[in-house]
């Protein structure tokens, strides 16, 4: 059964068994009083080869990162880094020049949690930018840029965001985040396969230039040692590094994370439930490791708090939602009609996380409300015949669940729901029915779904799947590049540009265009096609 409750499956001394780290390890990764701090110490040289980030922002704080690692691809999964505590200070600024310093603090750098911080920075103005960098030792990083929120009364005039899912290294150069680390955004919004696990190997390695690997980077990642060295090996991309610099990040996990298509504690390829578990804790311990998160999502041994709110003034509301780690696991007669996956007992989200969702919803004074997830929601038919023929892992999978959700739309007079999805390595948009079997029934959201940043190499303006998707009428987009989603929401209308790149394999040199652009309209859900929308 789906876990429910974020503690239920260990207590802490079972954490502690399972993962070694200490709470003591993760508060001081969040900083501390300068005296609590150690002295600096010896700092290996050039050690932010992994580049700097912040996350989470609200309208007077923001969560910092980085992590010490002058050897990122080092083995052990530390990083090059000596074996003891280092105090790394931090300052924050109006100025990029860092001449108006408004913030300095200091967090300690623990080898426990492969020597990264999450320092919490409070008591910062709402709406506006601010540059950050750190210093251990003698050694300064490269700046960042980030933006806190709104205030929470306010009532912005616009809001600009992308939004990217899976990103396999070894399948192509990261080119979307080339340009996204051009754009000026408020906002970057992470949907799921951060890392994938599988072994890299001749037959998987389309990235050119990559040269050999070694056999370390050959066996599928299982070990706390392999999450690491898996994490440094994606965020040595300068253009991801260039990404994360550029604006505050929200990031959620999806299955790659730990491993394909798991659910709550259920392994697809037959680990017993004890043993991944353990998966999970090393897994879930490693993503907090290398992601701005603040200490609301610190792991505790195979469970982690990744659902959460993110309020934008009165403009947006983003619900960043977790469809894996609560999920019922796939129905054992798949999607035939009336079959198990329609029991009104089965939850993608799990029992608590949808009554959170459904009480922010209702509670919800935003023109949008925003649910930045995973997994497809619009039904897809999958059988281009007479028959039907649905995914189980996606929202097809928890139909009631589904019916539950959209009832609270619709009951409660929610605004201007919007559904961000990754995962299918594919764009997409598609309006929300109140019921699928019927094209003339009311439209009551709108779904836009990212493609991949890598996952799945070059791709292509269409394939052999496009004839399933569009033959949904309510889908009115399909296209299989690579690329990212950039949204800009006003309080009248929300217009999601759909970019693509020519090409990722061969280099980063790819050029990016936009396949489509589609007008959502307050007030009026659905997609309006501007310019290349397919209808």
């Amino acid at each position: 059964m789906p876990t429910t409750d974020r503690n239920s499956s260990l207590d802490r001394r079972g954490f502690l068994a399972l993962t070694g780290i200490s709470a003591a390890a993760f508060t001081m990764g969040t900083g501390v009083p300068a005296h609590a701090a150690p002295a600096g110490g010896t700092v290996p040289a050039d050690p932010y080869r992994l580049g700097v980030a912040s996350g989470d922002p609200t309208h007077d704080s923001v969560v910092l990162w980085t992590r010490l690692a002058p050897d990122p691809l080092a083995e052990d999964g530390h990083g090059g880094m000596p074996r003891r505590d280092l105090a790394v200070e931090y300052e924050v600024a109006t100025d990029a020049r860092f001449r108006r310093v408004v913030q300095r603090g200091r967090a300690v750098a623990v080898p426990e949690l492969a020597h990264a911080v999450h320092p919490h920075v409070t008591g910062l103005e709402p709406g506006r930018d601010y540059y950050y960098r750190f210093r251990a030792g003698g050694e300064i990083s490269p700046a960042g840029r980030t933006r806190t929120a709104p205030a929470p009364d306010s009532a912005p005039d616009r809001l600009s965001f992308a939004m990217t899912s899976c990103q396999a290294w070894y399948q192509g150069h990261y080119s979307a985040y080339r340009d996204i680390a051009e754009q000026d955004i408020d906002l970057v919004l992470f949907l799921g396969d951060y890392i994938y696990e599988y072994g890299i190997t001749d037959a998987n390695l389309l990235r050119g230039g990559a040269g050999d690997l070694g056999p370390a980077h050959a066996a599928a990642v299982v070990t706390l040692e392999q999450y690491r060295l898996r994490y440094a090996l994606t965020k040595s991309d300068p253009h991801l590094q260039a990404a994360h610099a550029r604006a505050p990040w929200l990031v959620t996990t999806d299955d790659h994370e730990v491993e394909n298509n798991y659910a709550a504690d259920a392994s697809q390829y037959g680990a017993t439930p004890e043993d991944f578990r353990r998966r999970r804790a090393v897994a879930y311990r490693a993503w907090y490791e290398n992601q701005p998160l603040g200490e609301g999502s610190l792991p505790s041994g195979p469970d982690m708090l990744l659902y959460r709110r993110a309020p934008f003034g009165r403009l947006a509301e983003f619900n960043v939602l977790d469809t894996r780690q609560y999920r019922h696991d796939v129905p054992a007669d798949g999607g035939v009609p009336g079959g198990d996956h329609t029991d009104p007992a089965r939850t993608i989200l799990g029992a608590e996380q949808e009554e959170w969702l459904y009480a922010g919803l209702r509670a919800s004074a935003a023109t949008w409300n925003v649910l930045a997830q995973q997994v497809v929601m619009a039904e897809i038919d999958r059988d281009t015949g007479d028959g039907v023929e649905y995914s189980m892992d996606q929202w097809d999978g928890f139909t009631a669940n589904r019916r539950r959700l959209f009832d609270t739309l619709t009951g409660h007079d929610v605004a201007n729901p919007l559904v961000l999805t990754g995962d299918i390595h594919r764009h997409a948009a598609a309006e929300l029915k109140a019921d699928f079997a019927d094209p003339d029934s009311p439209t009551i959201g709108t779904e836009l779904i990212a493609t991949s940043v890598a996952s799945d190499g070059d791709g292509s303006d269409t394939d052999d799947l496009e004839p399933i998707w569009l033959g949904n009428p309510h889908v009115r987009l399909y296209n299989a590049r690579r690329g990212y989603v950039q949204v800009q929401l006003t309080p009248t209308e929300a217009t999601s540009d759909f970019k693509v790149l020519d090409h990722i394999e061969a280099d980063d040199a790819g050029t990016v265009s936009t396949a489509a652009r589609f007008v959502t309209e307050a007030g009026r859900p659905g997609l309006n096609p501007v310019s290349g929308g397919q209808q």
